[in-house]
């Protein structure tokens, strides 16, 4: 007996030492890099693909890459990144031959998107999107934009900063994370005339709204999203420009914790104009998706009423302290602001630089309750009817005194 423990301890530590072994290597390595296929696969740059292709663009790759700084997709650090993946800068994706895409052919594009492997081999970050389901003909309209003279990717010299993985982030991407592969037949997607299975690929394919409404991004099934652990059912974990920790929204139909009880206009004006039928605003890293049409909502409410009711209850965003009697820091904090703009105005979205557009509070105001009749397609509620009426005025007093720079506890 004593002989077979001690045979056994030694076999134990002689796993632990192994293992140590490996998780050094692992945490002195790059992420790995993979053999490249030559793919065949042109695009005609047309004026059809090229404003389908900005939608999807805009709704996939904008978030990341967009930079206000430039006014193009020339890439910054990504704050929302859970920190247990360690930091990441996302690439500059204009024009520019060398620092970013000009110099890549159609099929190396094509098969970065679907499989995450750039023309140099390397694995790109696990939080890159890759687009493994996507048809082939909205892959084709994605690629007309990045082909094509709109301002967001013209060609522009600006630096790429390299990201840093931690050990987790290192680890998944050896035993988890790994390249898929490019598929031998055509992507064909449902038909919109099938609107269930249209709203399935809309969710699931085009715009990837499984990949944050699921339970983890670190049990996300990318290739069969609906294997994905607690498909739709939120709770997944991600900082906002405030460092607050927002869980993603329980999309199924459980009347309770889910949507089940929501109709398809709340639904619609959740999704497009950012506010929820209790009147709360969505947060940031979930913005108003403006650019949806109103078929494509009502394919993914289709859908989603078909999604099993999955019980769970969400934890709302923990509560600022914010001093008795400072209306206008509490509206500030009550509706969300700082989710995107950060506690000192320069967030995810500068509001600071946006001030000089509105001279009076009267306008900063009119243009708070109605952003998107100044700027259509802004990621920001309409927050017209939600903030009651007389928030608003400290509101703005709380927002310049941000710009002057002497809103107290925030700088």
């Amino acid at each position: 007996m004593k002989r077979a423990l001690k045979w056994t301890g030694a076999i134990l530590g002689s796993l632990v030492v192994a293992a140590g072994i490996w998780l050094t290597y692992v945490a002195l390595s790059p992420i790995p890099s993979y053999p490249v296929q030559t793919i065949a696969f042109h695009v005609d740059v047309t004026p059809e693909r090229v404003a389908n292709g900005k939608r999807h663009v805009q709704l996939l790759c904008a978030g990341c890459h967009f930079d206000p700084e430039t006014g193009g997709l020339t890439g910054r650090r990504m704050p929302d990144l859970p920190g247990q993946f360690g930091e990441s800068w996302s690439r500059n994706i204009t024009k520019h031959p060398v620092k970013g895409i000009g110099a890549w052919s159609d099929g190396e594009l094509a098969y970065l998107l679907r499989t995450g492997v750039n023309r140099a081999g390397r694995y790109t970050p696990p939080w890159m999107v890759k687009l493994p389901n996507l048809s082939d003909d909205d892959l084709r309209d994605v690629i007309a934009f990045l082909r094509s003279d709109d301002p967001l990717v013209q060609a522009q010299d600006v630096d790429n900063h390299e990201s840093r993985a931690s050990l987790l982030t290192k680890v998944l991407c050896r035993l988890v994370w790994v390249p898929f592969p490019y598929p031998h037949q055509p992507v064909v997607a449902p038909p919109p005339a099938d609107k269930v299975a249209w709203g399935q690929y809309l969710l699931t394919s085009r715009y990837l709204c499984f990949g944050c409404h699921s339970a983890d991004f670190k049990t996300n099934d990318e290739l069969h999203p609906t294997k994905s652990k607690g498909y739709l059912g939120g709770g997944n974990a991600m900082p906002d420009a405030s460092g607050t920790i927002i869980y993603t929204a329980n999309i199924t139909t459980d009347p309770e914790t889910g949507i089940g009880a929501w109709t398809e206009e709340q639904f619609h004006r959740a999704v497009v104009d950012g506010i929820r039928p209790d009147k709360r605003a969505l947060r940031y890293p979930m913005p108003p998706m403006r650019i949806l049409t109103s078929e494509e909502v009502s394919a993914m409410f289709a859908y989603l009423r078909t999604v099993p009711p999955l019980r769970n209850k969400v934890p709302s965003p923990e509560a600022h302290a914010v001093p008795a009697g400072d209306r206008g820091r509490q509206a500030y904090y009550a509706y969300g602001c700082n989710s995107c703009h950060g506690d000192s105005g320069r967030g995810r979205f500068d509001l600071i630089k946006g001030l000089a557009n509105h001279a009076t509070d009267d306008e900063l105001i009119a243009y708070i309750k109605h952003p998107e009749r100044t700027k259509p397609g802004i990621e920001m509620p309409t927050w017209d009817g939600v903030i009651a009426e007389d928030e608003y005025a400290p509101l703005a007093t709380y927002v310049r005194s941000l710009a002057a720079g002497d809103a107290s506890g925030v700088h």
